[in-house]
Formats: C-alpha cells, sequence, structure tokens
C-alpha cells in the first residue's frame, strides 16, 4: 500500500474510531458496502495511562504463527489485532506503514486476527494460507485497499478476497487447500482463546511493549511508540 509521506502524516492525526465485538454482532440494515460506514467510536477510559499486561498475558500477545512486519528484531513490539473486514482497521492500515517507515530498525508489529465480522474468518484463513507463501504483507494490503468489494455489510463475498489475493501473487488453489488444514483451524482457536483472555473487544487494538494503548487514537499510539523507542535506544 502506497501513501506518500504527507498524507500519512495527515491521516495521523486524525481521530480514527474502532469497529466493536459489538457492534458487528448485528448487521444494519444499509446495503451500503463497507467502506461507507461509520466506524464506532473507541469507549472512554476512565484511566488513559497504557496499561502494563501481566507476565502471563504478556506471554499470549505473539505466538509462532503470528505474522511480523517491520524489523523482524526490533527492540519495540507493536501486536495490533486487526479483523480484515473492519473498517477502522483498514483506516489504521497507512498509520502503522507510517510507525514501519519512521522505525524500520526499531519496530515491529506483529498481527493478531479476530473474526468480528461475518466474512472474516474465511479470510483469516486466506491470510495465513498468504503468509505460508511469502505472501503475506501484499495480501493483507490489498484487501484492505479493496476492502469495500467483498466485506459489504449486506452482502459480504469472501469469494471474491480469493480472487483479489490471486491478483497479487497469492497461489490460490494451494491457499485454498492449506487454509483448511488442521493446523489453521488450531491457529483460529488459538487466536479466540488468546482474545478472550486479553478481553479485546475492538479493532484495531494495539499493545507496545505489553502495554495496552488505552487512550485510543493515532497520535496516542505514535506516543507511546516514540517513548518505547526511545528507552530502549543504546
Amino acid at each position: 500500500m502506497k501513501f506518500s509521506g504527507k498524507a500519512l502524516l495527515v491521516l495521523c492525526v486524525v481521530s480514527l474510531g474502532a469497529c466493536s465485538r459489538q457492534e458487528s454482532a448485528t448487521p444494519p440494515a444499509s446495503s451500503a458496502p463497507a467502506a461507507a460506514a461509520q466506524p464506532a467510536p473507541a469507549p472512554p477510559a476512565a484511566n488513559n495511562a497504557p496499561v502494563q499486561l501481566s507476565p502471563e498475558l504478556a506471554a499470549r500477545l505473539e505466538r509462532p504463527h503470528s505474522p511480523v512486519l517491520g524489523a523482524a528484531k526490533g527492540r519495540v513490539t507493536v501486536v495490533e489485532v486487526l479483523d480484515p473486514a473492519c473498517e477502522a482497521c483498514r483506516a489504521y492500515a497507512p498509520v502503522v506503514e507510517q510507525l514501519l517507515f519512521l522505525y524500520p530498525d526499531d519496530v515491529r508489529v506483529v498481527v493478531r486476527f479476530a473474526d468480528f465480522h461475518p466474512p472474516s474468518q474465511e479470510v483469516i484463513r486466506l491470510l495465513e494460507a498468504s503468509r505460508q507463501q511469502g505472501k503475506f504483507h501484499k495480501a493483507l494490503e490489498v484487501l484492505f485497499e479493496r476492502q469495500s468489494e467483498w466485506a459489504s455489510h449486506s452482502a459480504p463475498d469472501p469469494a471474491r478476497a480469493w480472487k483479489i489475493a490471486g491478483e497479487v501473487g497469492v497461489d490460490v488453489a494451494k491457499a485454498r487447500k492449506a487454509a483448511n488444514a488442521d493446523g489453521v483451524n488450531k491457529m483460529l482457536a488459538l487466536e479466540s482463546e488468546d482474545l478472550v483472555a486479553l478481553k479485546v473487544e475492538r479493532t484495531p487494538t494495539f499493545f507496545v511493549n505489553g502495554k495496552l494503548l488505552v487512550d485510543f487514537g493515532p497520535k496516542q499510539l505514535f506516543a507511546l511508540v516514540k517513548e518505547e523507542v526511545d528507552k530502549a535506544a543504546p
């Protein structure tokens, strides 16, 4: 996904909402595509300070199957819980790309999945199969860019998502077979278990070096990442 630096900086200061589990349980009656829907605002926090997770919960933030973007050995780990059909997650995609641009050697982004929308589980299977082919980042980018084509609230079309992924080099026949493997079933179960334990109720949700971003927004995310990068500096 290509964005100019100016466009990214503008996006970073825009107040963005989030998609909630409750919101996704009952699709709106409108026939408008996902791109036209308005994300639910993030709930207010009683205490806006980031919350440090316990070691037991922090251990659930990343799994061996979790896709990693950016510096593989970065000193700052941002965990993003996303739903590929979530409009707010699509809106935050350039914000995450800006983080990777600003801190190419320091920040690694770990992706975890939530399936709060009807077509999401099948598309998560597709993304995992794409990861196994080394095409995760390309597939995620294009599925966000063209989200309105497959993630309409009134008529979701996950079959279209497979075609879109094929256009960026994913071997669809191979991916379909991999997507239904027992290992992917176990991966999905573990994603769900971890999200329940971590009490994730909205997407995107961000954790930075084991700290939950409570005060939700791009500026707050950037501030917390910068703070952790500065702490980790040699």
